[in-house]
């Protein structure tokens, strides 16, 4: 399992990626109004408004628990937001291809 995501909240999704994609050398996979998501070497920064995505870290699966609520997102994706111990929100994520 590994890190997919860190994803923050801003008031502009689509701001935000340009500023980190230039400042830090990122590559903007996807950008509207809602969300945006830039890679780097070792890691994906996603940005979202607040009002559809809490501010989180999300893991990279290949299967869920059978007691999982799943969302299917518009790229096709599946994931599941949960919380830590400590009331941390972490995601869930898994790939169409995988």
């Amino acid at each position: 399992m590994k890190v997919d995501h860190i994803a923050i909240s801003v008031d502009s999704p689509v701001a935000a990626a340009d500023w980190y994609s230039k400042k830090f050398s990122g590559i903007i996979l996807y950008s509207d109004d809602t969300w945006a998501i830039v890679q780097f070497e070792n890691i994906n920064l996603a940005f979202v408004i607040k009002s559809q995505h809490p501010s989180h870290f999300a893991f990279r699966i290949y299967e869920f628990d059978d007691d999982t609520t799943i969302k299917i997102h518009r790229d096709g994706t599946e994931s599941a937001y949960k919380k830590d111990p400590w009331g941390n929100i972490y995601e869930l994520i898994r790939y169409p291809d995988e």
